[in-house]
């Protein structure tokens, strides 16, 4: 048979604090937030504008009648509006997290001295 292979005991100074790093709360993350509001308003507009170049309306003129109406659309176009619509959606869901993180995380010494 053979022995155990036992590795030797290793001390765990349990009182020593851990060296601090930066925490969630950081009042920095309001600027995040508020750039990516403001990215978030540029890409509903560029949206807008891309939708509005990729659906194009023709009027053929019919004697005696109304005219036809035809509508084309334009896929690169509508695809980049979506594009632009998706990530809009995802910077605002990333900017309410950052300002929550912001304003709801309070610094490890302050949530230490309420115990």
């Amino acid at each position: 048979m053979t022995e155990a292979v036992t590795e030797p005991e290793t001390f765990v100074d349990e009182t020593a604090e851990e060296p601090a790093g930066p925490g969630l709360h950081q009042p920095k993350r309001w600027l995040v937030a508020a750039g990516e509001v403001v990215a978030v308003v540029l890409l509903v507009i560029a949206a807008v504008w891309c939708w509005n170049r990729g659906v194009v309306r023709l009027e053929y003129p019919v004697d005696g009648r109304e005219p036809l109406i035809s509508t084309r659309l334009h896929g690169n176009w509508l695809g980049t509006a979506a594009a632009a619509v998706t990530l809009a959606v995802v910077l605002v869901l990333d900017a309410v997290r950052q300002v929550l993180l912001a304003v709801r995380t309070r610094p490890q010494k302050a949530a230490d001295s309420d115990m």
